[in-house]
């Protein structure tokens, strides 16, 4: 395909192909003249993927690239794979010195039973946001958080399982992080309905305007 029309298949605008082309994102196509390149499935995908990491999630290019960067070197590696298109663009938090929520979380990680790297971002945010917690004198103690984070490997098993027969690497990078980024807030939504209807069950008439 042209990059018209790889441009209206992707949604990605020809200027932001080009400057993608520039910054080494995206891979040159086939030269067919000093003008023409011709572009295939993977380009598209690759865009898809590109679009995904900038558009939707917020990376810089520079971030995207080395993303990219380790995809490329990691494809057969599926949990690899994830753990870097979805650990990679965390943002994690920082802890107070000596502060105990780093501990509260190891002790959950451990009553769990999960794998999970003594280097993931998620661990800080959760030790980051018990830290803010307990400065606001709410602590919790991890035991409290014991039920959510059973309901939150449940919902972990039901992310993987979109992922099932999805055979192409950048395929399943994409679809996990659009997955992550744009269903989060589905999934909070689904919480605040949950919460106004459990409040109603309790302390209201069970009606709602």
């Amino acid at each position: 395909m042209r990059m018209s029309e790889l441009s209206r298949r992707s949604g990605v605008s020809v200027p932001t192909i080009k400057y993608y082309l520039r910054e080494g994102l995206l891979p040159a196509g086939r030269q067919l003249s000093a003008t023409q390149a011709e572009y295939d499935e993977n380009h598209l995908r690759r865009l898809r993927l590109i679009r995904a990491l900038i558009g939707v999630r917020g990376l810089s290019v520079s971030t995207t690239r080395e993303v990219l960067g380790a995809l490329a070197e990691d494809t057969a590696d599926t949990h690899r794979l994830l753990g870097l298109t979805l650990g990679a663009i965390q943002v994690a938090g920082e802890t107070e010195p000596d502060s105990p929520e780093p501990a509260e979380v190891d002790a959950l990680i451990e009553k769990l039973g999960w794998n999970v790297h003594g280097s993931a971002p998620a661990r800080a945010t959760l030790a980051e946001t018990l830290a803010s917690l307990r400065t606001l004198g709410s602590p919790l103690d991890w035991r409290v958080l014991l039920p959510y984070a059973r309901l939150a490997e449940q919902t972990a098993v039901l992310d993987l399982d979109q992922l099932e027969g999805i055979e192409d690497p950048l395929e399943v990078a994409e679809r996990a992080l659009l997955l992550t980024v744009l269903l989060e807030p589905a999934l909070m939504a689904l919480r605040r309905m949950a919460q106004e209807n459990e409040s109603a069950r309790r302390h209201a008439d069970g009606t709602a305007d």
